[in-house]
This record gives structure tokens, C-alpha cells and sequence, in this order.
């Protein structure tokens, strides 16, 4: 049996250090079973912000990559929490946010980088309902943004 850690590994990625919060609030919340994480964005292996508007000065393919690495800081965020990527039982929500330009409209393209990671990552358990939805703006011009619920043992 496999472990979401040796997915990881066989996708080649190595799970990365939980960013702190940016500012007053907290990054993950757990109420029972359930675990909240904070909106996350892209920071990348060497801890630089991926920033841009979708559209604009990024594809959608950049962007995908965007929303991957942000899917693995979210895991960051749940590793922090829980101690062991093992206890997650089902993602339960996404919320994905795009930095896009007025006229685009892949959004679900973009997040499918989070969502496609969650599925390699927990099997049928990160297969999640979902809302991928367009922004004028995210904070330090990051290109995306997703937060996440999971049910946790």
C-alpha cells in the first residue's frame, strides 16, 4: 500500500515546508473532524510568490503549474495540522481563485492544477466538489489562490 507521500514522490515532488500566515489569521483551523485551510497561494521550491494575471502576462498552462504548487502548499498546510497526510479521509471542498484578465475563461482549466493533484495524491478520496471563479485582483499579485476543506481521522 502506498502512501500519499510516496505519491508524492513518484509525481517527483517533495512536500514543502507550510508557509506561515501573511497576516492575522490562521492558517489551518480543525473542528472535529473536519480541517480548514487558509487560502494559499503559489510559493514555489526556492520560496518566491508566483505572481500575474491569467490572460495577460500568464497561460493557462503557467497558470495550471500555479495552481499545483499552490495544491501542495495547501498539503503543506494539512501535513502541519495533522502530522500525517494519512489521516485525510475525503477532500471535501476547493475554492479556487484566479489573478485573470476581464475576458478570461479557462478558470476551471487553472484550478484543475489543484484538483488533479489531489486526485494523483489521495486516489477517489481528493475527488471534491469545487468552485473555480475569476478575480480582478489577488493579494501580492499572486496568479491563484485556493483554499480547501478535508475530513480528517
Amino acid at each position: 500500500m502506498t502512501t500519499p507521500y510516496d505519491r508524492l514522490a513518484a509525481l517527483g515532488l517533495t512536500l514543502p515546508q507550510a508557509p506561515a500566515a501573511a497576516a492575522n489569521y490562521l492558517p489551518f483551523l480543525r473542528h472535529g473532524n473536519d480541517l480548514y485551510i487558509a487560502g494559499q497561494g503559489p510559493f514555489d521550491s526556492t520560496g518566491k510568490l508566483r505572481t500575474g494575471k491569467v490572460g495577460r502576462d500568464l497561460t493557462v498552462e503557467q497558470a495550471y503549474d500555479d495552481a499545483r504548487v499552490t495544491g501542495l502548499n495547501v498539503l503543506a498546510q494539512v501535513h502541519a495540522a495533522t502530522g500525517d497526510l494519512g489521516r485525510v479521509v475525503q477532500v471535501v471542498k476547493v475554492l479556487g481563485m484566479v489573478n485573470a484578465t476581464e475576458d478570461f475563461r479557462d478558470h476551471p482549466k487553472v484550478i484543475n492544477g489543484c484538483s488533479d493533484l489531489f486526485v494523483a495524491v489521495f486516489g477517489d478520496a481528493g475527488r471534491h466538489p469545487r468552485s473555480a471563479v475569476g478575480m480582478g485582483s489577488l493579494p501580492m499579485g499572486i496568479s491563484v489562490e485556493v483554499e480547501a476543506i478535508f475530513a480528517i481521522r
